[in-house]
């Protein structure tokens, strides 16, 4: 990866010095929320064995019982202080809804438990900047759940771009489409688009310096279900978002157009889920006037890299674990949640404006 795409992980809040864990495994780890991806979470943590406990958290009785009865070897609770007054639980996966993000990780936090929050980081810059002060203050570590930064297709646009395969890069287009599921406490661009945003600021290495969204709401005043994006970069990059809840195929698929090579990246394609296109445009070096302008275009072979898969979540979870033995800066750490809720906001206030431009905030700094 270059040096600006390594640069977007540098944090302003490095913890101590990593250094050569002295145990593999936790005394113990807690997952808080059991809904949709909260069993996922425990399922990874449960196979990769890193922890002599895994507490399982949620109000609900009937998710509690249904984890007790899938993983038998997993405690349960109902309330978050049995786990801030647990002196083994050195660190919690966060799962539960994004309002509540804030509140819950501070505590965690102040509780002395390093805290792994599902994404986004937060629902305002306020609120991540603070949740990383306080992780800093107390030498834990504050990561954020972009998990396609974990996984390998991605990790493979990664490299393909910083080794210049594509040339300069000149526009993205992201899809990300669905029917379902419909949030409550935020819109579409809030759900969605962070995967979508995060991929792009970690393949670019950059954040962008303006915004415009447009989107809809059709079933729920106020919680928009469909919206388009513009990312505005330097050197006149853009990249398009478009998210949906309402579409009736499900698509998962980014499109990066370079100076040299193209390649699409397809998530829901079982096979081949990023292929390279030796396509491009130039324009011919001579002519004499403008009406002996022309275009050369080049049609060359298409390539699909091959990739060795591994669940992202799986890559994540174990990367956590790590992270906290080591007293280690997570690879999306506090500071990476922050430049993506920064592009949110940013987004937030554009919809509010009728789609207007608006300029993003300037990436955390101390």
């Amino acid at each position: 990866m270059n040096q600006n795409s390594m640069g977007l992980y540098s944090s302003t809040f490095p913890l101590r010095q990593a250094k050569i864990a002295p145990r593999q495994t936790l005394r113990g780890i807690a997952v808080v929320g059991l809904g949709y991806w909260g069993p996922n979470w425990i399922r990874n943590l449960s196979q990769l064995h890193r922890a002599d406990r895994i507490v399982a958290c949620d109000l609900d009785d009937g998710r509690r019982e249904r984890i007790a009865g899938m993983f038998p070897n997993v405690e349960t609770c109902a309330r978050l202080d049995d786990l801030l007054t647990d002196p083994e639980i050195e660190a919690a996966v966060l799962a539960t809804p994004v309002s509540t993000h804030y509140p819950i990780a501070r505590k965690l936090l102040d509780a002395g438990k390093s805290v792994l929050i599902e994404k986004p980081l937060a629902t305002t810059r306020e609120e991540g900047e603070k949740l990383a002060t306080i992780a800093q203050k107390n030498g834990l570590v504050l990561m954020v759940g972009h998990t396609f930064e974990y996984s390998s297709p991605v990790l493979k646009l990664a490299d393909l771009i910083s080794g210049g395969e594509l040339g300069e890069i000149f526009y993205i287009t992201s899809v990300r489409a669905n029917l379902g599921l419909f949030q409550r406490d935020v819109n579409v661009v809030w759900d969605l688009a962070t995967h979508d945003i995060s991929i792009i600021l970690m393949l670019l290495g950059r954040t962008p310096e303006a915004v415009s969204c447009q989107a809809r709401s059709h079933y729920r005043q106020g919680v928009e279900d469909v919206a388009m994006l513009e990312l505005h970069f330097s050197s006149n990059l853009i990249a398009f978002v478009h998210v949906s809840w309402l579409d009736p195929v499900k698509v998962r698929r980014m499109t990066i157009v370079g100076s040299r090579k193209m390649l699409v990246y397809d998530d829901t394609d079982s096979h081949e889920k990023v292929r390279v296109y030796d396509k491009g445009v130039s324009v011919e070096r001579y002519y004499d006037s403008y009406s002996e302008f022309n275009l050369s275009y080049r049609y060359g072979d298409v390539h699909s890299p091959r990739i060795e898969e591994v669940e992202p979540l799986k890559v994540e979870c174990e990367h956590f674990v790590d992270c906290v033995l080591n007293e280690a800066q997570p690879r999306t750490d506090g500071v990476v949640g922050i430049r993506v809720v920064n592009v949110l906001e940013a987004a937030e206030r554009s919809l509010k404006s009728g789609g207007a431009l608006v300029k993003v905030e300037r990436p955390f700094a101390n």
